[in-house]
């Protein structure tokens, strides 16, 4: 039996209308899968926020233009909508459960993952994904101690191997690899 883990899915923005509805950051690529009517996320206020619900369960969900509207059943009001501005919003999942879209994956299932560059040599050890406005970019340390930063995009990264614990990265000099006048440095 697996594990379970935690998802970051959203986070509360501004109320919409005056019964409870709210705006939200989605963070997370299957949003009718995490938003579903019936589903029950756990609710981290911001730091320093009055204690709130700990979950909050979906009741509705909708798209309104490019944003996502949520109603949940714990927040009947405006004011309740208000006082919820901030809270992150966290599915529990099966830690053996994959996204629907083969192309897509789980930050926990990358973070270890080796990194190898197109001819097999090894280059570090992806520690985190970095969620990043315009993309995602992979942390990779490297194997002489070094952090870098690779954008996550297929023209860079051409294969993610979950199942064989590697991701190979068309390293480029100075992206994983440093310029070849400070490797010495």
């Amino acid at each position: 039996m697996s594990e379970d883990i935690e998802l970051v899915v959203g986070r509360i923005g501004k109320p919409h209308g005056v019964r409870g509805e709210v705006t939200v950051d989605v963070r997370t690529d299957e949003p009718e899968r995490r938003f579903a009517p019936g589903t029950t996320l756990r609710a981290a206020p911001p730091a320093g926020a009055d204690r709130r619900p700990a979950t909050l369960t979906v009741t509705r969900s909708r798209w309104h233009q490019q944003t996502l509207l949520v109603t949940f059943e714990e927040l009947t009001d405006r004011n309740a909508a208000e006082a919820a501005r901030g809270t992150v919003l966290h599915a529990t999942v099966p830690a053996d459960e994959q996204p629907e879209d083969p192309d897509e994956y789980y930050d926990h299932q990358l973070v270890g993952l080796a990194a190898e560059d197109t001819d097999g040599t090894p280059l570090g050890e992806v520690t985190a994904v970095v969620h990043g406005a315009a993309q995602d970019l992979l942390r990779i340390r490297t194997t002489d101690g070094r952090d870098a930063l690779v954008p996550f995009v297929a023209a860079l990264v051409p294969e993610v191997d979950v199942a064989g614990g590697r991701v190979v990265v068309a390293d480029r000099p100075g992206l994983v690899a440093p310029f070849a006048d400070e490797a010495g440095s």
